[in-house]
């Protein structure tokens, strides 16, 4: 009889003699938490199911894509609908107009919008944009906020590379990094007339959950209008999941460049950038800023994007806010109870998880946390038909489909498997 864990294996070996390290984006490797990853066969709502058909309450979430919940029947319909009219043309589109208009019409920030495939596109081309616009070459980023792997975003980044104990990455020159300024997150640096911009994650999520302090996102604003450097947000995780206008909102600070991507696909491949007018028409053809992509816009990815935010309401985002919240403060009960030193953060609808004495504020005080119980619980929770990310510095996503039933279930079994540590 084929064991999950005999059928995960050897779809793992198959996957290592033709993909490097058997994966295509590093962190599912479990390399930081030991094992073998399970192969999703498919998905629907709360849940995933390997390829031997085992059954996990899914709290990755495409990391944040799938808000509605895996194979929402609406926007399912949306992709097959799109689908039998073909699936890429590399000519303009009417939904790829109707998505940029959603966009601009939630976010107040943002006056004009350009669809790319990927969140690193979108913060990569935003990043050009600034230096093009300022005409000026440095730029400002926070130690454990990850803005995607192009080469002078990777210093200090979180997620994944803070999972593999990387401070960059092997093939970026030290000349393409040299305009790039590390500062502490939560701390507003000086800035001087060089700087081109500052690009933060407004709530930081890739270093666990770290919010912002009292005054750090206002003090960033004004420090960029001291010296004439603009503001990015990277809303690529808090976009349309902690609001219809995103973090900005929340907080009521206005950047200059906003960068998309996640909820906005309803999990198909797309990214998105926008901002002031003024500064979107230095992009080609209007501008000297070049940018380009064959599958930018594409029709499936905006069909399902359109269908995503029909279905987003505020009342939406109250009442999973509401349950994330009640789930947070269960969760960090039943793991304290077991001994655990555990914190569950909590920034609307998204919550963290962290084990260690202190709530983090920064990324030094993030890495403090103890990736070697985390690697142990998450071993636990899967055992137990709950997945959480292979890697200790990302977010636990709950969606529409996480009902109060199905995260009561979560709060039992963590019981359960912190006790077993």
């Amino acid at each position: 009889m084929t064991t999950p864990l005999d059928e995960n294996a050897g779809w793992f070996a198959r996957a290592q003699a033709v993909i490097p390290g058997g994966v295509n984006s590093p962190v599912r490797a479990f390399g930081s938490v030991g094992g073998t990853p399970y192969f999703v066969a498919r998905a629907e709502g709360p849940h995933v199911w390997d390829t031997a058909g085992r059954r996990y309450v899914d709290l990755v979430q495409s990391y944040g894509a799938i808000l509605l919940g895996h194979a929402n029947p609406t926007v399912i319909d949306a992709v097959l609908t799109a689908a039998a009219d073909g699936t890429s043309y590399g000519a303009p589109t009417t939904r790829e107009v109707e998505l940029a208009e959603a966009i601009v019409a939630r976010v107040p920030s943002v006056e004009m919008v350009r669809l790319v495939s990927s969140g690193t596109e979108a913060t990569m081309t935003a990043i050009r944009l600034a230096r093009g616009f300022t005409g000026r070459d440095r730029i400002v980023k926070f130690a454990g906020c990850y803005h995607g792997h192009s080469d002078g975003l990777l210093v200090a980044g979180g997620s994944g590379v803070a999972t593999l104990g990387l401070p960059g990455s092997a093939g970026v020159t030290a000349n393409q990094v040299a305009d790039t300024v590390v500062a502490p997150y939560n701390q507003v640096p000086t800035l001087d007339d060089q700087t081109a911009c500052v690009i933060v994650e407004p709530v930081a999520a890739n270093m666990g959950l770290v919010p912002p302090a009292p005054g750090f996102l206002e003090g960033l604003r004004a420090e960029c209008d001291r010296v004439g450097a603009l503001l990015v947000f990277d809303e690529v995780i808090t976009g349309f999941r902690l609001g219809l206008d995103g973090a900005q909102g929340r907080y009521g600070v206005t950047p200059d460049l906003t960068c998309f991507g996640k909820v906005i696909g309803a999990g198909l491949p797309i990214g998105a950038f926008g901002g002031r007018r003024d500064i979107m028409t230095c992009l080609a053809p209007l501008g000297p800023v070049y940018q380009a992509g064959t599958l930018s816009g594409n029709p499936l990815a905006t069909a399902a994007g359109l269908a995503a935010f029909g279905l987003l309401t505020d009342a939406t985002y109250d009442a999973l806010a509401g349950r994330v919240a009640r789930f947070a403060a269960a969760l960090e009960a039943a793991l304290r109870g077991a001994g655990l030193p555990a914190h569950v953060p909590v920034v609307g609808t998204l919550c963290g998880l962290f084990l260690g004495d202190e709530l983090p504020t920064d990324y030094e005080s993030a890495k403090r946390t103890d990736e070697a119980l985390y690697a142990r619980l998450f071993h636990a929770l899967l055992d137990r038909g709950v997945a959480i990310a292979p890697g200790a510095y990302e977010v636990l996503f709950a969606g529409t489909t996480h009902t109060d039933d199905v995260l009561d279930r979560i709060v039992d079994v963590a019981a359960d498997a912190a006790a077993s540590l």
